[in-house]
Formats: C-alpha cells, structure tokens, sequence
C-alpha cells in the first residue's frame, strides 16, 4: 500500500489569472479571492456564487469556485466549474490545470492528460502540466509516451526531483527496479523533503529486497515528514512485524485507527495480529468493523469464523462458515471446521454430514492433503485486478451493494477530535478533515427564535407566517428554521410567563385560532407536545382550512416521535424483555411519524407551492425507511426552489444509501456549494 499525492500546487494559479484573460470584478469578487487566499474555501464559494447568480456569462467565479472546490476535495464539482469556466473563455490556462487535477483525481487519467496537453498548447513550457501528465500517462500503461513527458520536464528543469520520484515510478511499472532505485536516490540528493520518495524506496526495499529495516528506516523519514497520513503508520507497522517487533507493530495499527477509524486496511490488519497474540475477542471487533464495510471480505469471514470457534461462540462460527462454503463449495477445510463446531454445539448428525462432504471432496481430488486453498485464489484475484488498473487504469466500479456498505459504515463512525479550539464555531480551511456524524439535514420548524445560515444568507420565507406576522398579535415574530439550538434559562421563562398569558386569554374571552397556535408554539418550545397537540387540534377545529395550524401538528407530532424514541432507548436497556419494549415502541413512533406525514400532506393540499412542508415530509419518509418516497419529495423541493441546500444533501445522503454513488456525490456537491459544511466530510470519506 503507497500513498501518491497528486502533483500541483493550485495557489500559485491565483497569481497567474491576471496575466491569463481580462477580468472584470467587482468587490465581491475580490472579496471571494481574498478569502480564498486565506483558505475560507467554504466562504469564498458563497461569495462566487453570489457573482455568477448575478453575472452568469464571466468565466472567473466559475474557476475560482472551482479552485475552493479542490481544496474541499469536491472533485466532481470542482471539475464542472472548470468545464464552465472553459465554455465561457478557452483561453484561461489555468483552468485547464483545475479541471485536469479534479479527473485525475477521480481517476479519469485519459481526461487529465487532455487538458494537460490543451494547457501545453497554450504554455509549452509549464512544468507542472508535463509532472502531471507523465504521471497520468504512467498510470495508464504509456510508458512511452510518459518517458518523453518527464524527458521535456528535465529539459526545462534538470534539478527537478518530482520528475526523478516520477522517473521511478515509471522504471518500477516497467520491473526495472534497479534504474527506479537510483532515480529515488537522484530525487532525495535534489530535496530530502518529499516524503513519497522515502515511501517509495521503502516499498522496493520491502517488496523486492525483502530488505525490512532498511525499509523500516525509509518509513520513520517519511512519517517524520507527513506524521498525520494513516497510510504510512500501516506501512511501517508491517514491516516491525517482519523484524519481529510486535509490541511496535500493535502500536502503529492503534494510531493508524487513531488517525483514521474507517481505514479498512489498519483494522484488517491489526485483527490478524491481535488474533496471533491470542486477543480473540479483540480480533473479532476488527474483522466485524471490516465486515461491516465489506460484507463480502473473504479473509476477515474466514478469520472471524475460526476466532468464534476458539472462544466457544459455534453459533456464530457456523453462521460465517455458511457463508464461506456458499462462496467456495468445493472447499473441505471449511466443511470440517463447520462439522466440528456442529459437533461442539451437540448437532453430531449436521456434524457427521459436513465431515461426509469434506471427505468425499478429498477423495474426488485423490489426496489426503488439501491443496485447495481459497485464501490464495482471494489473493491472486486482488493482485489481477491490481494488474489490470496498472495496465489500463481503470478503477474497477464498486457495485451498489458496496456502495451502500461503505456509506453505511460511515454512519457509524464517531466524529474525530471532538475538541478542535482553532476551528470552533468556524467555517475556515479544509474543513473536510474534521469527520462528523452523517445524519440527514434536520425538519424546518415553526419557532421565534431564528438562525440564519451566515453562509448564503437565505431566510426562510412563507407567505402565511409574513401575513400573520403583520398582524402583529403574536407575541414575536414566528420565522422557520432548522437550526435549532437549546434555549437559555430567560427565553425558557419568556415562554412560559407567554403561556400563563394566554391560558387567562383563552378562559376570559371567546378562543380564537390564533390563540392556539401561539400558545402550541410556545408549548413546542418547551418541549411539551402533548400539550401542542391539543392546542393544534382546537385551532383546526377553529379553522380547518389554516395551514400554518397543521403545520405546527406535524412539529408536534414530530417532536413526540423524537422523545418517543429516545425514551425507548432507555427502557430498553433496562427491561429484562427487550425484544417486547422494542416492538411496542416501533409501533408507537410509526405512528406518529405517519401522523406527521399526513399533516404535512394536509398543508401542501392547502399550500401546493410551500416547500418547506414537502422538505419536511421527505424526512418524515426518510424516518420511516421510504427512502423513494423521500426522494420523490427532495425531487418537488428543487423543481420549486432549485436553491435549497438542505434538499440536495439529505438526497445525496439516501442515493449514496441506496448505492447510487454517481447521484449521491452530485447533490452532496451541491449542497456543500449552497453553505452545507458536512457535505464535503462525507464526499472525502466516500472518496
């Protein structure tokens, strides 16, 4: 395993635009550009897209945005602001280099290596176009062709030790190690700064001169160099394996996982190791976090199916021996296993007949010995497929199954360092580094305390709450948010002392709808739904053709479902009969979700154009596992207000739930454009 970082450095293209085409900005444009210098990516895209709202047709926000996307490691979406930046004016260079790195990124080698040779056309002499190009040709087998870029490069630049890494790269896909090893050490003599040439060096040491503390010394510089990359920790702890260093070895994996809990590689690894140092119970988290993510993972089955075995859990042993025998049928090493757990379980008939089957396949084969070894056609396997990406690069698809397994093990991943002081209550740098909770936008809720994304500066509008507002008969001013916070001790008492009010209102003079709903709100805001309800109920029975009335019910009936559930977390721990607890409780939240999806529905009758109440709805279909129900909902959203952030990442987040990776990265794109922070989180973990 290697780590190879796409060769660019994208902030000297912010100096070079001037000189590239003529550019006509205005303040926010230089606004957006000086943020962008001090790497509020997040916040120079708001900005960006307020000059293309208003100017379409110019070509730099459309870069610009495309550069912030790049450093989010948004590729696809920084790939379609460079095309439209292109469409727009052919002659910006630079733009070519954005778009060229995004595909390369996302593989798409023979794309990049297009725009390479398009920006070369333009300037022939750019060393970083011809870097990145022999490194694309490289990866799709055209040594020769590759050999040339990186000859025109030392032409331009003899002391550029970039080109010697790449040299090396190219000399070992071609199996000449001998000329790659001294091309890294050109490299190193030019700058001992590039951790991937220490890496390099280390793998052919490892790997072809079985040389492992020469390799283990490579390592230590590389990890010196770039300490925050798991990669390199998984690395070096196999190679302490191989000295025999097990306490070192253990020690990498744990801060691998330190540093990047979803790496599949470092839990996959540590659980062999954990499994030979007799930490059963250990090994079996690893390869179950493995499975979790890769449900099909041959190694980790098989490895867990025996680690059950030896701490007595046969039940669970012959579950995953099922699914290795379904896998390899012909394999009678698994059969016997499987028996021998049946056996230990008291089932001696299931035992007998696995053993039956075992020994008929050993004398199908005429051997006493078993020669079938299902480890090692996994093994070859992988190592083609290797092969075939070297030759074509081409990464093979992943499948929807995989798709929808990966992002599921994301869900369980817990946000990393918690405590970030620098970064606090910010939306500044590469905030795609700090892992969150991935959990859908929330519902948009009838309230009087307002949070307006300072990111885009929309506030939400709808025309019954700006009319009742006129009116001026509530006690503040209703607004709709879904960012809600937890009110503090004076606005608690506010709320209150505004529910004594309207409790001596409503039993001294004739109730009016209106009086309800205020006093529901307040109610909601203080977490008593129950007592919502009623109100909501007696205003509809006031008025039952009032919106806003079954608008604030589904609130209701949504916040109930909310305590429901967490209430039913609790009592389920505590009861002895859980499997009951849990039922009952599952019946009771369905039915006030559906309560909600019906109040919601009942507003959209009433107000067909109000997307808040559809948006709502889509996450009541989300809650309640109709995940094409939602994204038809998400769908009606964005045909009425193409704008909406929240919509584009809760369907991003149920296409990449339902495997559709294309579609899923798309919106998550999107949303993190229009001012969604975890957006771009969730595209890098993906990626």
């Amino acid at each position: 395993m290697k780590r190879r970082g796409i060769i660019a450095t994208i902030v000297c293209v912010l100096g070079m635009m001037t000189a590239q085409a003529q550019i006509n900005t205005d303040q926010v444009m230089r606004i957006g550009r000086n943020s962008l210098y001090f790497e509020d990516y997040v916040l120079s895209i708001q900005y960006f897209n307020q000059v293309i709202k208003a100017k379409p047709f110019l070509a730099e926000p459309y870069f610009y945005r495309g550069i912030a996307k790049i450093n989010l490691e948004d590729f696809k979406g920084a790939e379609e602001d460079a095309t439209l930046a292109i469409e727009r004016n052919p002659f910006i260079v630079d733009a070519y280099q954005v778009r060229g790195i995004a595909r390369q990124n996302q593989h798409n080698y023979q794309g990049a290596i297009e725009d390479y040779t398009e920006g070369l056309k333009l300037m022939p002499e750019e060393k970083v176009f011809l870097l990145n190009r022999a490194v694309c040709q490289d990866e799709i087998g055209e040594y020769d062709a590759a050999q040339e870029s990186y000859d025109a490069l030392l032409r331009l630049d003899s002391k550029n030790d970039r080109a010697y890494l790449g040299l090396a790269h190219l000399n070992l896909s071609r199996k000449d190690t001998a000329r790659a090893l001294e091309d890294i050490t050109r490299s190193l003599e030019l700058s001992k700064k590039n951790a991937n040439s220490y890496v390099l060096r280390a793998e052919i040491l490892m790997r072809h001169k079985e040389d492992y503390a020469a390799a283990l010394a490579d390592m230590d510089e590389a990890i010196k160099l770039e300490p925050h990359y798991a990669g390199y920790f998984i690395n070096r702890a196999f190679m302490k394996y191989k000295l025999d260093d097990y306490f070192g070895a253990m020690a990498d994996y744990d801060y691998a996982i330190s540093l990047n809990p979803s790496t599949m590689e470092g839990h996959f690894n540590r659980g062999l190791l954990l499994a030979e140092v007799g930490e059963n119970n250990k090994a079996i988290d690893d390869f179950s976090y493995v499975l979790k993510g890769q449900p099909d993972n041959f190694m980790a089955l098989y490895n867990r199916a025996m680690l059950y075995f030896n701490t007595g859990q046969y039940r669970k042993a012959i579950a995953d021996y099922d699914k290795v025998l379904e896998k390899y049928p012909k394999f009678e090493a698994g059969y016997m296993a499987r028996g021998e757990a049946k056996r230990k379980m008291g089932d001696a008939r299931g035992g007998n007949a696995d053993y039956d089957r075992a020994l008929a396949i050993f004398k199908s084969k005429k051997t006493k010995v078993s020669d079938f070894n299902p480890a090692q056609i996994e093994a070859d396997a992988a190592r083609h497929r290797a092969e075939q990406r070297a030759q074509t690069g081409e990464q093979e698809p992943e499948s929807d199954d995989e798709i929808m397994n990966r992002f599921n093990t994301l869900l369980t991943v817990a946000p990393e360092n918690p405590i970030k002081p620098e970064y606090a209550n910010k939306q500044r740098g590469r905030i795609q580094n700090s892992n969150v909770e991935v959990t859908p936008e929330p519902l948009y809720l009838l309230t009087y305390y307002a949070h307006d994304n300072k990111l885009n500066g929309n506030t939400a509008y709808v025309k019954e709450i700006s009319d009742l507002n006129d009116l001026r008969i509530l006690p503040s001013t209703l607004t709709l948010t879904s960012d809600t916070h937890s009110l503090t001790e004076e606005q608690i008492n506010r709320r209150f002392a505004s529910i004594d009010y309207y409790n001596g209102l409503l039993s001294t003079s004739t109730p009016r709808a209106v009086d309800y709903i205020a006093r529901a709100i307040d109610y909601l805001l203080v977490k008593n739904p129950d007592a919502a309800l009623a109100d909501a109920d007696r205003a509809i029975a006031i008025n039952g053709d009032y919106s806003l009335s079954y608008f604030l019910r589904a609130n209701a009936h949504y916040l109930k479902w909310q305590m429901t559930r967490a209430g039913a977390m609790q009592d389920v721990a505590t009861t002895s009969d859980a499997t009951t607890q849990s039922m009952l409780h599952r019946t009771e939240e369905t039915e006030e979700l559906k309560k909600a999806q019906a109040d919601f529905d009942m507003v959209i009758k009433l107000s067909p154009r109000n997307t808040y109440a559809i948006y709502n709805k889509g996450n009541v279909c989300l809650q309640l596992g109709d995940n094409t129900g939602a994204i038809s909902c998400y769908n009606q959203v964005l045909e009425l207000r193409p704008d909406f952030a929240e919509a584009y990442y809760n369907r991003g987040l149920v296409y990449l739930r339902m495997g559709n990776k294309e579609r899923g990265v798309a919106d998550l794109s999107k949303a993190g454009e229009l001012g969604i922070l975890p957006s771009y989180n969730v595209l890098k973990r993906m990626n």
